[in-house]
């Protein structure tokens, strides 16, 4: 079954991209709970409308995003780990976390989807991760793994 995404779903597809699921999924969880509509001609054709009115809308909001990687870059943040004696972390550090620091320690909201790490991180240490607010606009911070 074709479907077209109303919003990003993990393991599926990014938001207004057509995809083709299993119909019991499709019909029984996507499409009643507004994830997604059926990829008919005429939602075809309504797809590229709403494209644009998001389009406009995310340009109009350029501004704001700019202001928040203006808040971003350069900046440092701390994040607390448990550590073993050799500076192993019990875990990894994860998007999750970068996230909330950034919320506690900046008071900047950022999507946690939004975030991109270099590697997987399971030392104690200093890492940088990219941050993509707009398809034009992204932020890069560092930060700083150290033991709780």
């Amino acid at each position: 079954m074709d479907i077209i995404l109303l919003r990003d779903i993990d393991k599926v597809g990014d938001k207004h991209t057509i995809v083709n699921v299993k119909d019991g999924y499709g019909r029984n969880y996507l499409i009643p709970k507004g994830y997604a509509v059926i990829a008919n001609e005429t939602n075809r054709g309504k797809l590229d409308e709403i494209k644009a009115k998001e389009e406009a809308e995310l340009q109009a909001r350029i501004d704001e995003f700019k202001q928040i990687a203006d808040q971003i870059n350069g900046k440092s943040i701390k994040i607390g780990a448990k550590a073993g004696q050799s500076d192993k972390i019990f875990g990894s550090v994860t998007n999750v976390q970068i996230a909330s620091a950034i919320q506690e320690q900046l008071n900047v909201e950022v999507e946690r989807r939004r975030i991109e790490m270099p590697e997987e991180i399971k030392e104690l240490g200093t890492y940088q991760a990219t941050i993509q607010l707009h398809p034009d606009v992204t932020a890069t911070i560092d930060f700083e793994v150290v033991a709780e």
